[in-house]
């Protein structure tokens, strides 16, 4: 009997198993989306067992168990390792067509070598086998990114980080280059009630009182540069949408004084606040050459009680059904028509805007630069085989498929990285359906090269990371 992950796993045709063993396997990992903790990287972690790396703050395993009635003190709660290791054993034989059936058989062949279905029956055997492997010292985590052939990989990390980590890797003998990303959260979100606190930390880390949108301009910049010199090449937003509302510089003056003497602001104030900071942060990154990215439409933390008990990141989001097409296209026309629209890549949570972002996305090309503005890989809850099918079906309708910058994690797991292999293997089973079809040429060469340009030519490209050696040479 074939194992379930064999080599020609997801390849329906010759076309596609020469594009994806000749062409697409053996490229290198630009994974340029991650949420990695850069501590554990820096440190170079070992993992006292597999829980603990592999469950232990995955939402969307967390989502199975709970919606196959697995009680919480086995997902979350005070259960041993081995016993929420055994819960999620029993799950994933219910996870039949959830990526996550996919993705375990795939982790767990690729980094253990272990081929057998996960039941509950072979349960003990592979938690042992598993963690009989993590005593070793090529499992560590820079180990397990190094194995997947990974060249960069970027964290998400807050404008008052000091980046540390990202030094301690700097001067390592990794060959990883681990890279900062800008994600001021903290900077946009007015309405929190940490607000006037963040911008106090600003001030004080930089030496610039914050007391206007002059002053928070010259804090914000402050901060840019000094990610720059540690590496940094994009920036990161997660918004239920874009900002484009109309503003003055007084308002927001206004609002920012309110808001530092903890006046209450209106829902119309708050949009022309985040309005405003988008478009400063949008034109200090084009200045430095960054890839902004957009990550729009995502409802957060929708049940309350779980969020009490586990707080932030617990798996209870969702697709948001939010208006985007109008505000996206103020946001980025305002930015464009002031010339500092910098290279941006959109990512929707929504299946329906599918068609809305590529499109968005067409509207902005030029500068001499392919694809300036994208329509990024499938993400969230949209990163499974038809998700991905259906956005690559999307940008090749509506855009350039081939100048796509292709696939990343968006993961906190280091085992996750063969999310690209899964890619990669879609991408070139559709490629291979089309030449069967005769819908494009039987030209393996060229579509070849292709392949590769989307899975790792692009985005070398397009990001312009510096490169290892350069890195080491960054600022501590």
């Amino acid at each position: 009997m074939q194992k379930f992950i064999h080599e020609d796993f997801l390849l329906e045709t010759d076309y596609a198993r020469t594009l994806y063993h000749d062409y697409a396997k053996n490229q290198p990992i630009i994974d340029y989306h991650s949420h990695l903790p850069p501590n554990e990287l820096a440190e170079d972690k070992k993992f006292e067992n597999i829980t603990q790396l592999w469950i232990e703050g995955d939402h969307y395993k967390w989502r199975a168990m709970r919606a196959l009635g697995i009680p919480e003190k086995f997902i979350t709660g005070k259960a041993t390792d081995e016993e929420k290791f055994h819960k999620w054993a029993q799950t994933v034989p219910y996870t039949l067509r959830n990526p996550l059936y996919h993705w375990t058989h795939l982790e767990l062949s690729r980094y253990f070598g272990i081929d057998a279905p996960l039941t509950p029956e072979t349960a003990g055997e592979i938690y042992e086998q598993c963690n009989s492997e993590l005593k070793k010292p090529t499992f560590s985590s820079r180990s397990l990114v190094n194995r997947m052939n990974v060249e960069v990989v970027c964290t998400t990390d807050d404008p008052l980080d000091d980046l540390s980590h990202h030094t301690t890797m700097a001067g390592s003998d990794c060959p990883l280059t681990m890279l900062p990303t800008f994600r001021p959260d903290g900077l946009i979100d007015i309405e929190k009630v940490d607000f006037a606190d963040y911008l106090s930390t600003l001030s004080k880390m930089t030496g610039i009182t914050v007391t206007d949108f002059e002053s928070l301009r010259e804090a914000a910049k402050k901060r840019v540069d000094y990610f720059h010199e540690k590496g940094c090449r994009l920036s990161d937003h997660g918004l239920v949408h874009a900002y484009g509302f109309d503003y003055t510089e007084k308002e927001i003056n206004q609002i920012l004084s309110k808001r530092f003497e903890e006046k209450s602001i209106s829902q119309k104030e708050i949009r022309q606040y985040k309005s405003a900071i988008l478009h400063l942060l949008g034109q200090l990154y084009a200045e430095k050459n960054w890839v902004m990215q957009l990550h729009l439409g995502p409802i957060r933390d929708t049940n309350k009680a779980i969020l009490t008990k586990i707080g932030i990141n617990a798996g209870v989001d969702s697709i948001g059904d939010y208006p985007q097409a109008e505000q996206l296209a103020r946001f980025l026309n305002r930015l464009n028509n002031s010339g500092s629209l910098p290279k941006t890549i959109l990512y929707n949570s929504n299946p329906a805007d599918n068609e809305v972002f590529a499109t968005m996305a067409g509207n902005f090309t030029g500068d001499n630069i392919k694809s300036k503005v994208q329509f990024g890989a499938a993400w969230w809850f949209l990163d499974q085989k038809d998700g991905i099918k259906d956005q690559l079906d999307v940008v090749s309708n509506m855009g350039l498929l081939s100048c796509s910058v292709g696939m990343l994690t968006d993961s906190r797991s280091f085992l996750s990285f063969p999310r690209h292999e899964y890619y990669r293997r879609v991408l070139c089973n559709i490629l291979g359906n089309d030449i069967k079809a005769g819908l494009i040429p039987n030209d393996m060469k060229w579509i070849g090269k292709i392949v590769q340009d989307i899975t790792y030519n692009n985005a070398k490209e397009f990001f312009q990371f510096p490169s290892f050696v350069e890195n080491l040479t960054l600022k501590k």
